[in-house]
Formats: structure tokens, sequence, C-alpha cells
């Protein structure tokens, strides 16, 4: 559908140097560092007493959007490149703002902590368990329909990427949970500071890397914007309609909506500006500005999402229930 007008974008190749790759590795460690802050134990008590919301969201992140990812690039046909970018991106946990995002919808505050702890957690073997599947998956695929048109074979290097992504997801979030463990006095006092400068770090490294290539985001935003508006849109409906499905309560399905509509594009892009999992010298530009531009867009989406819900009242079927045994109680200590 999108194949020809989409296939300049491969042969892109966007400025980022080791330094900046550097940098941008060096943040998401940072921001997995804060996250593991927040992670206590008491939080994965909390969600396993409410099995059935959790195992929603993690089924809905980690199998479903994946797994539509796939059918999403069958139907709509863009690049090798661009499709193997919504993949990745699918392919990856939640991003470190959707607590913050989760709160000002109304969300379920305490099971969007604890799912982010469980996404993180399993996204050092998921995300590239699921990179490989579906990602081996497609290229079959294509290469069965269009074997020439990819330039070389591409093979991805699982081995590699477990490697990468445990360096730049695992051990941050070991050393965060051991410091919490030894300095929880010292925890509480910086917790807040670091994830107001995780967030800033995240957005000015996406406004740094924006300003960079601005010419081709001027140039491509027009061929881009649509694909990543409907992915992006699909993972937050498969959240919410899964959840749903499952008749969670209101604010179980807006957290789990989000969780599973703001991806860790962060994670993305520094994978696939490893030299050891993508070769330098193939054209991967489709997917480079894919994640590039999920980094951006899941803010704004979230964003507008929970200003929509903050203005909506939460009713659950629980909650009634719970506010008519109030009203029954009063009315009983009244008589």
């Amino acid at each position: 559908m999108f194949e020809d007008s989409l296939e300049v974008l491969d042969h892109v190749r966007l400025h980022f140097s080791p330094a900046g790759i550097l940098a941008l590795n060096i943040a998401l460690a940072f921001i997995m560092f804060g996250i593991a802050l927040d992670i206590h134990i008491s939080d994965f008590r909390k969600i396993i007493t409410r099995p059935k919301s959790t195992l929603t969201g993690i089924v809905s992140q980690f199998l479903l959007l994946p797994a539509l990812t796939y059918l999403l690039v069958l139907f709509l046909h863009p690049t090798p490149t661009v499709a193997l970018g919504m993949i990745l991106v699918a392919s990856c946990p939640g991003g470190n703002i959707s607590n913050f995002i989760s709160s000002l919808a109304k969300g379920n505050t305490t099971l969007s902590i604890g799912l982010s702890a469980i996404a993180t957690l399993s996204a050092t073997f998921m995300t590239p368990l699921n990179f490989a599947f579906w990602g081996s998956l497609y290229t079959h695929f294509y290469n069965r329909h269009d074997a020439e048109a990819l330039l070389r074979p591409l093979h991805i290097d699982s081995g590699q990427m477990f490697q990468t992504v445990f360096i730049l997801l695992g051990i941050p979030l070991v050393l965060g949970l051991i410091f919490a463990r030894r300095f929880p006095r010292l925890t509480v006092k910086i917790r807040g500071p670091i994830r107001k400068l995780s967030v800033g770090i995240f957005i000015a490294f996406v406004v740094i890397a924006l300003a960079k290539n601005f010419e081709f985001f001027i140039q491509f935003i027009h061929l881009i914007f649509i694909i990543v508006l409907i992915h992006n849109a699909l993972a937050l409906v498969t959240g919410y309609s899964a959840s749903s499905l499952m008749k969670l309560p209101q604010t179980d399905r807006r957290t789990i909506a989000i969780e599973t509509g703001i991806q860790n594009s962060g994670l993305g892009l520094a994978l696939i500006f490893n030299p050891k999992i993508f070769p330098p010298d193939m054209e991967l530009g489709g997917m480079a500005i894919i994640a590039a531009w999920w980094g951006i867009w899941h803010i704004v989406s979230g964003l507008s999402l929970s200003w929509f819900w903050s203005r909506k009242p939460v009713t659950d079927e629980a909650e009634t229930e719970q506010l008519v045994n109030v009203h029954h109680h009063s009315h009983a200590e009244g008589k």
C-alpha cells in the first residue's frame, strides 16, 4: 500500500555520531536505573492480588501487539525496513513515561508500575524473542514474494540483541534494585528528581536528535506520520479491547491501553544503531525513522488520551457496587 512512496526512506542515513549513540545508551541506562528505584517488592505483591489484570497487560504487551503488528505490516505492505521498524517497536517494553501518563488518565497507577516492572524485566528475553520470531517470519514471507527487494538477506542476531538488551535494561535495573535496598533513605530523596531528570533527558535527546535530522523530518514526515499514527492507535486499541473483553475495571482498562500504546522506542533506536546487530552498511533508514517518530508521537497521543480520560468519570461496575454498598450501609446506620 505504501511501498513505492516509502522506498526512498530506506536510503536515508540519520545523523547519529558514535558519541550520540553512546549518549543514547547512557541515557537509556540512566532511565532504567531511575525506574528500578521506583520498583518495590510490594508492587509485585499488589499485582499478584489482581492476576487477571496483570496477565491481560502482559499478553497485550508481548503477545497481541507483536502479532497484530505482523498482520498490520502484511496489510499495509510498507518497505521491508519500515515493516521491521514497526515489528521492533512492538517488541519493546512499555516506555518510561507510561506511569506518569497513566496517573494523568486516572488509571490504576499501581498496576501501571507493576506492569512496567514486569515488562522491563521480561524485555531482556521477550524483546529479542519477539523480534527474532516475527521479524524472521516477515523476512521469510517477504523473500518468498519479492526475493530481490532486500539488497542482502537480513540476518537477525538474536544472541547479540539479547546481550544488548541485557546491558541496557538488565544491568541498570539490577543496580537500581540493589541501590534502593541498600540505601532506602537516599533513594526516597533522589527518586523524584531522578524521575524528572530521566523524562527531561529523554525529551532533550529526542529534541536534539530531531534538530540534527530536521531536514529528513520535514522531507519525510508526511510519509511516516500516517504509518505511526495507525500503528500507535492499534496498540492503544489492543490494550483497551483486550482488557474490555476480560471485563476489567475501567481504571485497569485505561492503564493497560497506555502500557501497550507507550513503547520504549529509545531501546529500539539503541538496537538499530548497534553495528553488531544491524551492520552500518545496510540501508535501514526506514527502521530508524519509524522508531524515532514513535518516540515523539506516543508522547503526543498518550498525553492527549490522558487529557481526554482525565475529564471522563470512572464508572466501573465494581466501583458502582461499592458506592451502592456504602449507600446501603449509611442508610442502615441512619435507621
